[in-house]
């Protein structure tokens, strides 16, 4: 999942972004209202959530929001201020806000209220994908092969095995091309090694097989990936 985060805060954009990171979101970060605008303009669906600020320089997280409700865009946006009165609360909720942060707050409240951002959301997926005999929580972010029986086994990923594993998971039996997964898994503006996708494939599958799974996705020559349901 793909998390716009606007917060211009140096040391509070590490610190949301590091936890983000370590919940195995893709964040991309930026510190100006104008920079998100083009970000969004770009390709508003590729994002799950947007995490903004609400003082920010050039266009403000109140613009944003009202940008994107003006567009039609059903983004959830967790609006992040220092601003604790009811009237600055209902302004940011009027202008397209879904839920409102004040600041200082914990790491821990900001995950809980992504988790319910996305159950409220009836655009986003469940928090469990299931694809044969194989559950991925995404909340939990665990990977469960036969679930509920006395075979379950629990299957230890990394992160990026993870946000692999969920993508696929989300698109089954479809062909995904290294150029979609570079545009889902990696920052906006990163540059990683050519053959970083062909290297963190080997290693899913290789975990994977570990657990006699090794068959459930396959290279497609010439093309990319595809996760197989049978």
């Amino acid at each position: 999942m793909r998390i716009l985060l606007v917060e211009d805060e140096p040391d509070l954009g590490t610190a949301i972004k590091r936890t983000l990171t370590q919940e195995a979101y893709v964040v991309d970060w930026v510190q100006s209202g104008d920079e998100a605008l083009a970000y969004l303009e770009h390709d508003c669906s590729r994002y799950t959530l947007g995490v903004v600020d609400w003082m920010l320089p050039g266009r403000s997280g109140i613009a944003l929001c009202e940008w994107l409700r003006s567009h039609h865009h059903a983004l959830p946006v967790l609006m992040l201020t220092a601003k604790d009165q009811i009237e600055d609360r209902i302004t940011g909720l009027d202008a397209g806000a879904d839920d409102y942060l004040v600041k200082p707050f914990s790491m821990a409240e900001l995950l809980a209220r992504l988790r319910a951002l996305r159950r409220r959301s009836p655009d986003l997926k469940s928090a469990q994908i299931q694809v044969g005999a194989l559950l991925l929580d995404c909340d939990r972010r665990i990977a469960v092969l036969h679930p509920r029986t006395p075979a379950e086994q629990r299957i230890e990923l990394t992160q990026k095995e993870f946000q692999l594993l969920q993508y696929f998971m989300a698109h089954p039996n479809q062909i995904l091309t290294r150029d979609q997964v570079l545009d889902q898994l990696w920052e906006l503006g990163a540059e990683p090694n050519s053959n970083v996708v062909a290297a963190q494939m080997r290693l899913l599958r290789r975990k994977l097989g570990q657990y006699g799974c090794d068959d459930l996705i396959e290279t497609v020559y010439g093309m990319g990936y595809r996760l197989k349901t049978a």
